[in-house]
């Protein structure tokens, strides 16, 4: 029978959960790295006992952290970081420049063909790709290198690089989201990228139509159709059918469009999740009420999710990266909160249960689906 893992990125450690395909009863193991922040854990379609996490402490910095069995061990891998070909400074909250910082790695994306070959979202917002299994990390400058990159702004968490999503059917194609820029599309590899926010609109930029500034939250496409993608905005749920050149809203009858993850269920490209918080400034359920809500329609038409859940004095956040999928025939959705709950649904979101209730607060949530 077939097996998930749950990878669990979190404020004080890792957390590997494992379960078969009845996800029933579950195995935790961890912290591995406790005490540290792990902002992301994702492991290789390639080479599903490959598994990449970012270690980073305010103190000690930033470690990249491999292993090769599973998440039993782990060992640091190349760990230089340089912003390369692009000199100057980006935009601060205020105006004034602000000169280019490597902080941490966001968010690893390994290569669905090739398990040496991944890439890294960082902060200050740029894109490095590795082709040696860690040991070396080279910019994608051309990314930084367009010509807005001056313009960018940090969101609320930073001026993070959190979203990378590399096509399952053209592997010149990449996608990638930052906040607060935008997202933004190579058909290249990566050489060269172009701006793809055309729709957007925010409210608060000196421009409400600008070609950057915008703070996205969350991209996510179906593997089926690479060309439509999924967008949870700081504000609006948005979606495009023709790789990001185009968008339109699609947050219907939603309570609040407000929230940070969104997913598409393995085996219907039609069916999206979100998490609705009552707004940016309350980054908590509407009435302590936590609701995953399902399009089965693409966008407009949504219907909230709630057993299982708790319906009262629940006051929790889930973070952009904390919500997943697994492949199996009957998909489950999972996601973790900011109270260190981790919660899996095996039937497509109509039920829900906890796995485990007294993680530190998650930051991140991967599933792989296993032989």
């Amino acid at each position: 029978m077939s097996g998930v893992r749950v990878l669990v990125g979190t404020r004080k450690g890792a957390f590997v959960l494992t379960a078969d395909g009845k996800r029933e009863r579950w195995d935790v193991a961890g912290p591995h790295f406790g005490g540290w922040e792990i902002y992301h854990v994702k492991g290789s379609p390639a080479a599903p006992d490959r598994i990449w996490a970012s270690q980073t402490s305010g103190w000690f910095g930033q470690v990249v952290q491999r292993s090769d069995d599973g998440g039993k061990t782990w060992e640091p891998v190349g760990n230089q970081f340089t912003y390369d070909g692009v000199p100057g400074t980006h935009q601060w909250y205020d105006g004034t420049a602000h000169p280019w910082e490597f902080a941490r790695v966001w968010h690893f994306e390994p290569s669905h063909g090739d398990p040496d070959t991944v890439y890294a979202g960082v902060e200050d917002a740029a894109l490095f790709r590795s082709n040696d299994g860690g040991s070396t990390w080279h910019e994608l400058s051309g990314l930084r290198g367009h010509g807005s990159g001056p313009h960018w702004q940090p969101g609320a968490g930073g001026m993070c690089l959190h979203t990378i999503l590399l096509d399952p059917v053209n592997a010149q194609r990449i996608f990638v989201a930052i906040s607060a820029a935008g997202a933004f599309r190579s058909d290249d590899g990566g050489a060269t990228w172009k701006p793809i926010n055309r729709g957007l609109r925010s409210e608060g930029i000196p421009d409400p139509n600008a070609e950057v500034g915008h703070c996205v939250h969350r991209i996510a496409q179906h593997r089926t159709r690479p060309d439509v993608l999924f967008m949870q905005k700081h504000w609006d749920v948005m979606r495009s059918d023709d790789g990001g050149d185009t968008w339109r809203e699609v947050s219907g009858n939603l309570p609040t469009d407000f929230g940070f993850p969104i997913d598409v269920h393995a085996h219907e490209p039609e069916t999206v999740y979100v998490v609705p918080l009552k707004s940016d400034s309350e980054r908590y359920p509407s009435d302590g009420s936590l609701r995953v809500y399902r399009s089965r329609s693409g966008g407009d038409e949504w219907e909230p999710l709630t057993k299982g859940l708790p319906q009262r004095d629940c006051w929790v956040n889930v973070l952009r990266d904390a919500m997943a999928v697994d492949t199996l025939d009957d998909c489950g959705i999972y996601f973790g909160t900011t109270g260190g709950q981790v919660y899996v649904s095996p039937d497509g979101g109509d039920t829900w249960r906890a796995i485990v209730q007294t993680l530190p607060p998650v930051l991140s949530l991967e599933v792989q689906t296993l032989p």
